[in-house]
């Protein structure tokens, strides 16, 4: 049998054929190159069986990266560290709100305001050039919720009262952004597309989701960190701190944890190369 036709089962479930070009992707995306991606890939189609998960697919990419060099665990590892910036959505917001400040806009988060009818917290407020944004995030933390249509229902109704406020002033918003961690179904899209809504998803718009815009920016999320620990992690992102950016630019927080000079070295070598790859 050709290792091709191998089916393998994804976390929803759902057996689907294994896909050498789908792994060999998602291997140089971690910036490994093509020796290091050859040699993971021979050794993980020697161990393929039917019905292997994806997730023991993942786990034995991840672990030949990180002996490999840490940095290309960290970039392959940014899906499952989204998930990890749960449970709350508290720190996804964040997350987008830091993305987008780096990115030039002036950003506000979790801020209420006042629609024609109702108030609304609305997760992340971004201005730039005259583009007046108001997001909504939705964070999910198992990795087969979607977003259906009823979320994009929901948030253009609370955009549309903003805008109902805010018409011929210079607050008014221009456009409404639904942000997810996870993927907008097919009548999702069809609708948010209809209405004039900008959906944002983990690969959607396709080469401008959210994974496309982190490589792109190099704008990381402490949770890629291979060296941190978890309980590291949660202290980080409960004193907002997301961006491995950030921490590099504060390192007090390290000092706090109580961390010694040479892991903290090691940290901060990982987190530069992140911020700088």
């Amino acid at each position: 049998m050709k290792r091709e036709s191998f089916k393998i089962i994804k976390s929803s479930g759902e057996k689907v054929d294994f896909s050498i070009s789908k792994l060999r992707n998602s291997l140089y995306r971690s910036g490994a190159g093509e020796v290091t991606v050859d040699n993971i890939i021979n050794v993980v189609r020697d161990e393929l069986y039917q019905g292997i998960s994806t997730k023991e697919i993942y786990n034995r990419a991840f672990a030949m990266l990180k002996k490999s060099k840490s940095i290309y665990a960290s970039k392959y590892k940014l899906k499952k560290a989204i998930y990890e910036l749960g449970p709350t959505g508290f720190p996804f917001e964040n997350f987008i709100g830091a993305l987008m400040e780096y990115s030039g806009y002036q950003v506000e988060v979790g801020k209420i305001i006042q629609g024609k009818c109702v108030l609304h917290e609305v997760d992340v407020i971004a201005s730039k050039n005259g583009q007046h944004i108001v997001a909504e995030c939705k964070f999910h933390s198992e990795k087969t919720t979607t977003c259906n249509v009823k979320i994009p229902l929901y948030i253009n109704s609370r955009y549309r009262d903003i805008i109902g406020q805010y018409k011929n002033t210079s607050k008014c918003p221009n456009e409404g952004w639904v942000v997810t961690n996870t993927r907008f179904t097919a009548d999702a899209l069809t609708y948010g597309s209809c209405v004039g809504l900008h959906l944002l998803s983990w690969d959607y718009p396709k080469e401008n989701g959210l994974k496309d815009r982190i490589d792109r920016l190099g704008l990381y999320p402490i949770t890629v960190s291979t060296l941190l620990t978890n309980r590291e992690k949660q202290f980080l992102l409960s004193r907002d701190i997301v961006l491995c950016r950030q921490l590099a630019n504060d390192v007090f927080y390290l000092d706090h944890l109580g961390i010694s000079e040479n892991r903290k070295s090691k940290i901060l070598s990982e987190i530069s190369m992140l911020c700088n790859s």
